[in-house]
């Protein structure tokens, strides 16, 4: 459990906490000072030595990112691939896929746009079957109807595990028992989890999880990773190649790599890994489970004191909530109270229906202001951000 004394800590450690109130964590996180010295002092000898020498000097620390990934999600390092962004992670993992005419996916209603989008451009090249998973009254998915739907067609499911908006955890768990059971590939999303979430791939029994650096880690943008389990490495080509995931053996041949970074690319920011590495060691060191259990103390402070405003409702679902609080005003667009909040020093942000198409229109929703809290926010900002509502009609 964290202490009032560590949350000093972090703030104190957290430079942007002294400029502004920051509940825009799942979009992109406040860095810790640590983050900030690793990403800095590498950029700054690889301005003065070289890019390549700096690259050599720092390749043992580059290498233990992998290490610090894999105790992150309890994987080993050759499952795990270092990529841009959770996009480019998730889309690494959904094109290596050997797809087919008559194939089905099935998803779920909170999926994120680039995910179904995704989808849906796929079947331009095939005659694939898009399936979704029913949700419950209390808006989980309905696992039971779930299982019913898998048949000898089926070849993905594809789950985010918390949506980027309306505060729902999907039992990720329970969906790898009934994929395990079926032999179906399943594909988690955990762009808002890592870092929030304690991500166990072992309980959870996904074959592949996309992740982003820059929300819950705590990393900086523009960074990303991919998890691979071993058993289905050979069963995925990469969509693109290039000499580092892959080597040129013949005038017409190649051998492509046999562990999870024939899903890199050669060229990425090494500064930004050294963040990545910095930002996960971090979160190591206070515990995931300690992070997740401040998050959703703080998270369930804000649902509450919003829901006393009369002209403020909340619109969450599930029965385990995430640290993603989503809400409309009376009166007011969710980009006008965005725009309100963020001229008096406190971050949030705002999804429309064109982020989670089905789960919007589910719920006839057109836009909801997102508040995401982190374990470094505090009760005295929620407080600051509930007084701020309440003069914004």
């Amino acid at each position: 459990m964290l202490t009032d004394q560590d949350i000093q800590r972090f703030r104190l450690e957290t430079r942007g906490t002294q400029h502004v109130i920051h509940f825009n964590n799942a979009g992109s996180s406040l860095p810790p000072d640590a983050v900030r010295n690793a990403v800095n002092e590498y950029n700054n000898e690889e301005m003065t030595m070289g890019g390549y020498e700096t690259n050599q000097k720092y390749l043992p620390q580059l290498e233990a990112t992998y290490d610090s990934i894999a105790k992150l999600l309890n994987a080993n390092r050759d499952e795990i691939a270092l990529v841009e962004n959770a996009t480019v992670a998730w889309n690494a993992a959904f094109q290596a896929i050997d797809w087919e005419n008559g194939d089905v996916i099935i998803a779920t209603r909170a999926d994120y746009a680039s995910n179904y989008l995704a989808y849906l451009h796929l079947k331009r090249k095939f005659d694939l079957e898009i399936k979704v998973i029913p949700s419950l009254t209390s808006g989980d998915l309905d696992l039971q109807a779930f299982e019913k739907m898998i048949d000898s067609k089926v070849k993905l499911v594809s789950v985010t595990h918390m949506p980027t908006n309306g505060g729902l955890t999907v039992d990720a768990e329970a969906v790898g028992v009934i994929t395990k059971k079926h032999g179906v590939l399943y594909l988690l999303d955990a762009c808002q989890s890592a870092g929030q979430y304690p991500i166990d791939v072992e309980k959870i029994g996904c074959d592949m999880l996309s992740a982003t650096g820059r929300k819950y880690l705590r990393a900086p943008r523009g960074t990303g990773f991919l998890y691979v389990r071993r058993s289905v490495l050979s069963q995925l080509t990469p969509y693109c190649i290039d000499s580092h995931a892959a080597e040129w053996t013949g005038v017409d041949s190649y051998q492509i790599r046999t562990d999870a970074r024939k899903f890199e690319g050669w060229e990425a920011s090494r500064a930004n890994t050294m963040g990545l590495k910095a930002a996960i060691d971090y979160a190591l060191t206070i515990g995931v489970e300690n992070i997740w259990q401040r998050i959703q103390y703080l998270a369930a402070i804000l649902r509450n004191e919003l829901a006393q405003l009369p002209y403020v409702k909340v619109h969450d679902i599930g029965d385990l909530k995430s640290g993603l609080v989503s809400f409309t005003l009376e009166g007011k667009s969710a980009d006008e109270a965005k725009t309100y909040l963020h001229e008096r020093g406190i971050n949030v942000s705002w999804n429309g229906t064109s982020n989670t198409y089905l789960d919007m229109t589910s719920r006839d929703l057109k836009e909801v202001v997102r508040a995401s809290v982190h374990y470094y926010n505090n009760e005295e900002e929620i407080s600051d951000l509930i007084t701020v509502l309440k003069k914004i009609n």
